[in-house]
């Protein structure tokens, strides 16, 4: 049993993995822009502190007697991207994460662990071949975002603390991430291939998400990078034909990309990427998913 903080605690994954460390037996404490909302929405906290990540560093209670830390705080990169978007996915990553280690260098003693979240992002688009733990970053907006989010987390290894980066695909599970996304048109019966339907998605059932969390956190062999992605990613249409079949809805109507980018601007960029991630290292771990396949996947969620 151990005592752990966390940040993002309220959020889709965060709540989950709260849960789970509770459940567990684990004690969990929570930082949250808004402590009383937190305290209202999580049971499985001992207790809630507030922080404003992009400009504190963590409060002072919230850093005695910790055992380890999983840092999942961050802007969604769902919705319209501007420039303020685009601000706000940085800072709310790279700020809070700098702010983070800066606090876990001040304390007299440090927790063994910090577990934080990256994304698949990290790798860019590319098509051609398979994307492991070990391929470079690519070059666009989220790939430095997470270049950049990873080299200040990484920063704790110098206080000698074990660090372990999360790089999470596209999330499936109820009440947000990616099925919060489709699933409306799909079950009004107008979903449909995004683009050419051509392109790679990673994708990963919430538990397995929280599952490679507490494995990272538990493990004390691991180091580095493991991928959050499923073993089987599968191309948009594959995808689509799936998710139709378990809904019973047609899939007849693509979304060409120009629509896309009409609706979303920039972020359409990303809803088409092709990312055919595979979880080596996870697995090489020993890390056994709950959730291989797509189709159980989402006949367990619907």
């Amino acid at each position: 049993m151990a005592n752990v903080l966390v940040t993002g605690g309220t959020g889709f994954i965060g709540s989950r993995v709260c849960d789970a460390l509770h459940q567990k037996g684990d004690t969990v404490y929570v930082l949250s822009r808004n402590p009383a909302r937190a305290e209202n929405k999580l049971n499985a906290s001992k207790a809630v502190y507030g922080w404003n990540p992009e400009t504190e560093k963590l409060p002072t209670e919230a850093t005695s007697n910790i055992n380890a830390v999983i840092h999942l705080a961050g802007e969604t990169i769902a919705g319209r991207w501007n420039a303020e978007k685009k601000r706000k996915i940085r800072d709310s990553r790279i700020l809070s994460t700098r702010n983070l280690v800066a606090s876990l260098a001040d304390m007299d003693t440090k927790p063994d662990t910090l577990v934080c979240a990256s994304a698949i992002g990290y790798y860019g688009g590319n098509d051609s071949e398979s994307l492991t733990e070990a391929s470079p970053a690519g070059t666009d907006f989220l790939a430095e975002v997470c270049e950049e989010w990873e080299t200040e987390a990484q920063k704790a290894s110098e206080l000698g603390i074990r660090v372990v980066m999360v790089r999470i695909g596209l999330v499936l599970g109820l009440g947000g991430g990616l099925l919060q996304q489709v699933l409306p048109p799909f079950k009004m019966g107008v979903g449909g291939i995004l683009g050419n339907g051509k392109q790679w998605m990673s994708w990963i059932h919430i538990d397995d998400v929280v599952g490679i969390v507490l494995h990272a956190l538990d493990s004390t062999q691991i180091y580095g990078v493991l991928n959050a992605t499923a073993p089987t990613p599968v191309r948009n249409t594959e995808f689509t034909k799936t998710l139709g079949a378990v809904l019973r809805r047609p899939t007849l109507f693509p979304v060409p990309v120009f629509g896309l980018k009409l609706m979303m601007g920039e972020f359409a960029d990303f809803i088409v990427l092709s990312q055919n991630v595979i979880p080596e290292r996870t697995e090489a771990s020993g890390y056994e998913f709950y959730y291989r396949t797509l189709e159980s996947a989402l006949n367990a969620l619907l």
